[in-house]
């Protein structure tokens, strides 16, 4: 679990798709100054541009980690070369303040930059998701997690199929995200709270329609708008 505030911006130092093991390896290396690492162990999570990977060798000012093939067909980290900078951030603790949102690490679907749009000292970010389905948990004003970092919906367009959002100047020299140009893309994963309130709203439903109960409350709603109109 994580919490979309990143703490640190590392740079690809390799992408081996050739490891012996016949997977996919990718090593980060940290600035100088970082402590990252400084509490780290075999096997913890750290999320690289909003993916959840797990840590599997490391010195300290940089580390390994694995990428299954699943991942690479989700994410972008595939299209990752040498030098390449990634947003960074350690999994929470029971004391973690949660600045940002649950963000689990596990990426939907990945997201093109249409436009970027100076305002002010500000820059809103336009994207159009690879998977249209997703637009269903997006909302004006509710969390989204790009590349890992969380952010607020300024503005979605469901029919059009794109949302935007709006980088203030110092989150611009936090993330990775401010530096892309038109045509790349970033690492989405929505809300979660989203999907659990559509499961749990679908299974309602199906029990209701499975006792033969029908949806009393729904011809109560549309019967009070009826006769509101015809007052």
């Amino acid at each position: 679990m994580f919490t979309g505030i990143v703490e640190e911006i590392g740079e690809v130092t390799t992408l081996n798709t050739t490891s012996p093991d016949g997977g996919t390896t990718l090593t980060i290396t940290l600035p100088p100054t970082s402590t990252l690492l400084s509490d780290c162990h075999l096997g913890d999570s750290i999320a690289i541009n909003g993916v959840c990977l797990t840590v599997t060798t490391f010195l300290p000012q940089s580390f390994t980690v694995g990428i299954a093939p699943e991942t690479l067909r989700l994410t972008n980290l595939g299209s990752l070369t040498p030098s390449s900078r990634v947003n960074l951030e350690r999994a929470v603790r029971a004391d973690t303040r949660m600045g940002g949102h649950f963000v689990q690490g596990h990426v939907d679907t990945t997201a093109t930059i249409l436009s970027k749009i100076p305002d002010g000292n500000a820059i809103t970010f336009r994207f159009a998701p690879k998977n249209k389905d997703v637009l269903r948990y997006v909302v004006y004003k509710g969390f989204i997690a790009l590349d890992g970092a969380s952010l607020t919906v300024t503005k979605v367009n469901d029919e059009e199929g794109w949302w935007e959002v709006m980088l203030i100047a110092y989150t611009q020299e936090k993330i990775v995200t401010a530096a892309k140009a038109v045509g790349e893309t970033v690492n989405v994963e929505v809300d979660m709270t989203a999907k659990y309130v559509e499961k749990s709203i679908q299974g309602y439903l199906a029990g209701m329609m499975e006792d033969g109960q029908g949806f009393p409350w729904l011809q109560k709603m549309v019967e009070r708008i009826v006769a509101q109109g015809f007052s």
